[in-house]
């Protein structure tokens, strides 16, 4: 296969994977969509129980207010009902004092009973409005949730899809190159095939090498940039491009290491220089 064809081949590829890494990714997200929405229900879930234990103990304490203010309320009536037997004036302070006492008693009764059946209204009202909140918020997280698997089933359906285009694409090619291939595509946000224009990748802007970018031009073979591993194609530079990269300042990648050997030695002389200074 020639080096065009593989090379275009590359690029439809770079497009089917860029899509597929995405909606890959948005699969993986759909699920994160609901969970705040799921948080919100499960609050209101736990505030609707203790509202009802609530509404529960001060349903006990206005049941004991309403037996207490029943006990007042017939002790008094027994006592009144005792007046028209009393024959002494001892009976009547002694019976009256007691009237009295039940009075005030049945009095007290009765305004913690009403104090604890307004509560007791306050909370039944509370938990009506948050049971109708909790039922609207199952009845939108259900459609919610109906609606992402809808969704999440048609991504799943494109990716399905693509991946029947990328077989057709692989087909004659090194299934090598094609792991490495997607794996940049991965890591460097889709793209996994760039241009070399001027001497330069515009996947990393760095400057090549000549020689490097000489193998790129002859296209003879898949090249990686050294720097960002993406697979390299030659694409003819501009009389800009052409000025801004010499190709007498490039050399080669060994030249890399040529260059610190020449700064290695330049430092020894350096210090014999002051070496020799020093004896003298």
């Amino acid at each position: 296969m020639a080096m065009e064809d593989v090379f275009e081949k590359l690029r439809g590829l770079q497009n089917i994977l860029s899509q597929k890494i995405t909606l890959e990714q948005d699969i993986q997200e759909i699920p994160k969509l609901l969970t705040t929405q799921e948080e919100m229900l499960l609050r209101l879930k736990k505030t609707f129980i203790e509202k009802n234990q609530e509404y529960e103990r001060v349903r006990l304490v206005e049941g004991e207010y309403r037996g207490l203010l029943l006990e007042a309320e017939t002790a008094r009536e027994q006592a009144e009902m005792k007046m028209d037997a009393i024959t002494t004036q001892r009976e009547y302070e002694a019976l009256d004092k007691e009237i009295r006492d039940a009075a005030e008693k049945e009095q007290q009764y009765r305004k913690e009973l009403q104090k604890e059946e307004r509560l007791l209204a306050d909370i039944d009202e509370q938990m009506k409005q948050q049971a109708s909140l909790i039922e609207r918020q199952e009845q939108e997280l259900a459609e919610r949730r109906t609606g992402i698997e809808a969704e999440a089933a048609e991504k799943a359906e494109r990716i399905r899809m693509l991946e029947e285009q990328e077989r057709k694409l692989n087909e004659d090619m090194d299934p090598e190159v094609l792991f490495k291939f997607e794996r940049i595509i991965r890591n460097k946000m889709g793209k996994g095939i760039v241009t070399i224009r001027g001497g330069v990748c515009t996947g990393c802007h760095m400057i090549l090498p000549a020689q490097f970018a000489n193998e790129v031009r002859l296209g003879e073979e898949i090249v990686f940039c050294p720097y960002c591993s993406r697979i390299l194609f030659y694409e003819e530079a501009t009389q800009g491009e052409e000025d801004f990269f010499a190709h007498d300042d490039s050399g080669s990648l060994s030249d890399l290491d040529d260059l610190e050997d020449d700064e290695y030695d330049d430092e020894e002389e350096e210090e014999e220089k002051v070496a020799i200074d020093y004896d003298e």
